[in-house]
């Protein structure tokens, strides 16, 4: 009997598994970006400032830095980074703070993806906030530079990957009835129900 060989590009084919789950699939849409050739720590500080802001909200502040109107407070790597005014402003308490340039360019392209993505699944991009995003290091890539006296030394890039997902979100309205059943008496009002005879 003839063996059926496997077709080389399925081996090749799969799943991009994601760090966490969405809550709700349908209401939710993914994009990420692998090996991006973007600093990771400064990636990481900017991606952190974004983490839980509206779609829309997260958009125009990464364009604010861009156009140095806002900084990015920087909490995790602050080894020589500067003291800026702006820094106050986003609730640092250090005042450390910068303007990563390439980070913003890159998320905001990673944002406008997810947003496509959102749109062609039928979500209302208006609701829409960042409810999970992370950057992991990638593998560096070499180079070398030349030193003093003959010698060679390495001179790394620090990539990274990151993955982001955007949900909609949820009303929390409910109605008057269901707070009414949900709500306590107070003390004033179980000593009045206690004075009648019923049991508060």
């Amino acid at each position: 009997p003839e063996t059926l060989q496997p077709l080389v590009g399925l081996q090749d084919i799969r799943m991009v598994k994601y760090a966490r789950d969405p809550d709700n699939a349908t209401k939710s849409c993914k994009a990420r970006g692998s090996d991006l050739r973007v600093h990771f720590k400064n990636t990481r500080e900017t991606a952190f400032a974004l983490r839980k802001m509206d779609l829309q909200k997260a958009k125009r502040y990464l364009e604010d830095v861009v156009a140095r109107k806002r900084c990015i407070p920087f909490h995790r790597f602050t080894g020589c980074i500067g003291r800026t005014a702006q820094a106050k402003n986003e609730g640092s308490t250090t005042r450390q703070g910068r303007w990563p340039v390439k980070s913003c360019e890159f998320l905001l392209n990673l944002l406008k993806n997810a947003e496509s993505n959102a749109e062609s699944k039928g979500l209302d991009v208006d609701t829409l906030f960042i409810s999970h995003i992370q950057v992991n290091k990638a593998m560096q890539q070499r180079r070398r530079t030349y030193r003093a006296h003959g010698r060679i030394n390495p001179y790394m890039s620090s990539p990274c990957h990151v993955e982001l997902t955007l949900s909609e979100k949820e009303s929390n309205v409910k109605g008057e009835a269901e707070e009414s059943a949900q709500r306590k008496p107070s003390k004033a009002q179980r000593a009045k129900l206690l004075r009648s005879g019923a049991k508060a």
